[in-house]
């Protein structure tokens, strides 16, 4: 293709935007998500300031998603694929982020991408998809996180009973709605359900948890949302939407707020399930991105229950 290769290193550019972040969300008892500030302030920032000192006029990046233009401004809209979408993760992105890129993979199908592929004999036609948080992969998450932020064990309560069924090794490194990994055995004269975390303090080291997937202690009804990455050309205050608190989670319907410059009231037509302070909430309307934050207090009626 006679296309020159240039190569650049953005470690401390990383270490200073993203992991230094993501570390201090986890030891505040958050759940972070830091592919959200990698294309922020990485790719979307660092390498396309790179790309134009370098004489390029925009840059192309492997998100399935699609730029559209709409009454003279750029917006992001959910990809052709649905079920690999990463809206998501791109929801910190300005407007002007947004129109210096361009989206070959938005129309296509992952199908569509691997057949591409695989007739112009890439190696990677058939490479396994990627999971996990970029920097750590596929390695056992809480080893790597005890690398950094070692802690201590502490006690795993039942929220309804208040009674110590079980012991952790460190209250950052649970999320709410975890199920998996807490090792508690069945308890005497109770049916078991499972347990999930609904609840952690960070301070006091204990992980609150509570019997069965439908718990009410799961539930939620609204949160606030800041740290906030909105349009000025799309006022948002008052609207109806679509929202997206994990990345798998199915779009909920809610209503928007606006109390200051940097909080949203994000109010549930349904209570849903496992919210998590950290986590982003990114807005559609219809398939039209609208805006993003992060989720930093949740309520149940007017009970903050997030810590």
């Amino acid at each position: 293709l006679d296309i020159p290769l240039l190569r650049i290193d953005f470690v401390k550019e990383y270490w200073n935007d993203v992991f230094t972040y993501f570390l201090e969300e986890y030891r505040a008892g958050r759940t972070p998500n830091p592919d959200v500030f990698c294309n922020k302030f990485i790719k979307f920032d660092a390498f396309y300031k790179f790309a134009l000192e370098n004489d390029c006029s925009s840059i192309a990046m492997g998100h399935y998603a699609r730029r559209v233009e709409k009454d003279g401004h750029y917006f992001l809209s959910k990809a052709k694929d649905l079920n690999k979408d990463q809206t998501y993760f791109l929801s910190q992105l300005s407007e002007a982020q947004i129109k210096a890129c361009l989206f070959p993979l938005g129309e296509l199908s992952k199908e569509e991408v691997r057949r591409i592929a695989a007739k112009l004999g890439l190696s990677v036609a058939f490479k396994k998809d990627s999971t996990g948080i970029c920097f750590i992969g596929e390695r056992h998450f809480k080893e790597f996180l005890h690398n950094y932020l070692p802690a201590q064990k502490g006690d795993i309560v039942d929220i309804s009973t208040r009674q110590i069924i079980g012991s952790h090794s460190g209250a950052m490194y649970y999320t709410i709605g975890q199920h998996r990994g807490l090792g508690i055995g069945g308890i005497s004269n109770q049916e078991s359900e499972g347990w999930f975390v609904v609840s952690k303090d960070v301070e006091k080291n204990i992980v609150y948890v509570a019997s069965g997937s439908q718990s009410q202690y799961l539930y939620s009804d609204y949160c606030l949302v800041t740290k906030l990455n909105l349009f000025p050309h799309y006022d948002i205050d008052g609207k109806k939407l679509k929202a997206k608190f994990r990345y798998r989670s199915q779009d909920a319907d809610v209503a928007i707020h606006r109390i200051d410059d940097d909080t949203l009231k994000v109010v549930f037509a349904s209570k849903q399930k496992a919210i998590a302070t950290g986590q982003a909430a990114v807005f559609y309307d219809g398939s039209l991105m609208v805006g993003g934050g992060l989720i930093s207090e949740v309520y149940a009626g007017d009970i903050r229950i997030d810590k």
